[in-house]
C-alpha cells in the first residue's frame, strides 16, 4: 500500500485548481477535517470554508476553500468548490487588505453594513492568509 496512490481533483466553476495523484488529503467536512488515503470508503459530503491539504511524498500544499461538495470514490476524491486557490497563488497583500477591509466594516458598525457578509469576507481572508503561513 505504500507505493498506492489516491488521485485529487479540485475543480471550481472557472477552473481545475489540482489534479494530481497523492498520497493523503484532508478536507474541511462539514463536521469536521476528513482525512482520505487510498482505498478510502466511497462518501459524499459538504465542505466547510477552510484549507485543504494535500500531501504527497512529504510535501505539503495547502488550498484554502470556500465550500462546496466532495466525493469519494475508487481512489478519486472530486472537489467542486465555490473557490480554491493553491498556497502559490494567493495574494497577501490583497487577502491582508480584505482582512482589514472586513474587520473596520464590523468594527464600524452602521445600519447600511451587512454584518453577515462582512463576517463571511473577513473568515474568507483569514482562511487565505492561515494558507501562506501569515495568520
Amino acid at each position: 500500500m505504500a507505493d498506492k496512490n489516491i488521485t485529487v481533483e479540485i475543480v471550481t466553476p472557472e477552473r481545475v485548481v489540482f489534479s494530481e495523484p497523492v498520497d493523503f488529503v484532508v478536507v474541511p467536512g462539514v463536521e469536521g477535517y476528513l482525512g482520505i488515503l487510498p482505498m478510502h470508503a466511497p462518501i459524499v459530503s459538504g465542505i466547510n470554508n477552510g484549507i485543504i491539504k494535500v500531501i504527497t511524498g512529504g510535501a505539503q500544499t495547502k488550498i484554502s476553500t470556500s465550500g462546496g461538495f466532495l466525493e469519494v470514490n475508487n481512489d478519486k476524491v472530486v472537489i467542486l468548490a465555490e473557490t480554491a486557490e493553491r498556497d502559490d497563488e494567493i495574494d497577501v497583500i490583497r487577502a491582508k487588505a480584505a482582512r482589514e477591509r472586513a474587520e473596520q466594516r464590523l468594527a464600524n458598525r452602521t445600519a447600511d453594513i451587512d454584518v453577515a457578509r462582512a463576517e463571511l469576507a473577513l473568515r474568507r481572508a483569514l482562511i487565505r492568509l492561515k494558507a501562506v503561513g501569515q495568520d
